[in-house]
């Protein structure tokens, strides 16, 4: 592989931890993008937006979306989602695996294999 991927997340999540373990147990060297230090770059994350969908990528199970008022979560669309998802990156699916071209979103084992052998 010669682009080095990055995951994006943050470090505290179990999924991220899997994943990561994942990566280093195959020998993929990684990037790891840190939401709650460095935050989603509007541009990266409207275009994750335009290839995967915001339903793809709104965590609406966790606490974080489930703690907000009704009126945020109902009516949802791509650019309330975006909003939402800017201001509280922690309520983007974990993790944001990119790999150069492509971006895939949560750990399963099988599709992280698959992507990058």
């Amino acid at each position: 592989m010669t682009n080095r991927p990055t995951v994006y997340g943050i470090p505290n999540c179990d999924t991220i931890k899997k994943a990561r373990k994942w990566l280093e147990d195959h020998g993929i060297n990684h990037d790891f993008h840190d939401y709650k230090k460095a935050g989603v770059e509007e541009q990266r994350l409207r275009a994750w937006v335009g290839e995967l969908g915001w339903e793809t990528l709104l965590n609406r199970a966790g606490t974080t979306f489930r703690g907000l008022p009704e009126a945020d979560k109902t009516g949802l669309d791509a650019e309330k989602a975006i909003a939402l998802m800017l201001a509280n990156p922690s309520m983007i699916k974990r993790p944001v695996l990119d790999t150069g071209p492509r971006r895939i979103v949560g750990f399963k084992p099988e599709i992280y294999e698959s992507s990058l052998s």
